[in-house]
């Protein structure tokens, strides 16, 4: 996933210390299937969002970052819920350490997607009965379960 001028510019002063980003999810669903993504970076199977960019509305983070993964556009019916913890920390391939507070968004699709794999391996519906079989992000199994009720 690139990374955002914003966070290059503490990188460079913080090198691969912890960081705390804000960051926003969307939960695409249709019907009882919510839409995933294989992320190329670690080959699991995710929610789609991404990082808040100061000055960035969240919302708008979200629309941004739905159509940069998937390049579909989407309606944001409401929201879940605001996670973080040990969950949400990782360390990428690189060295860098980060912890990520997300918003999660309820979503439908407005178009259908067309992604443009630079991030992504590929995109998935799935029923929550199946998504416990992949190979996932486990911290999106309670977004899922919040937003599925």
């Amino acid at each position: 996933m690139p990374t955002s001028d914003y966070v290059a510019s503490i990188r460079s002063r913080i090198g691969n210390d912890f960081l705390l980003l804000p960051g926003v999810t969307a939960v695409i669903r249709h019907g009882d299937q919510v839409l995933l993504a294989r992320h190329r970076h670690s080959g699991l199977w995710g929610l789609i969002g991404g990082g808040v960019e100061p000055g960035e509305e969240p919302a708008e983070a979200l629309d941004r970052e739905v159509t940069e993964e998937t390049g579909a556009r989407i309606r944001i019916r409401g929201i879940v819920g605001t996670y973080g913890g040990p969950h949400l920390m990782t360390t990428y391939p690189n060295g860098d350490r980060v912890g990520y507070v997300t918003t999660a968004y309820d979503c439908e699709l407005l178009d259908e997607p067309t992604p443009t794999l630079e991030e992504l391996l590929e995109l998935g519906w799935f029923p929550r009965s199946a998504i416990e079989n992949l190979q996932r992000h486990r911290w999106i199994d309670r977004v899922i379960d919040d937003a599925l009720g």
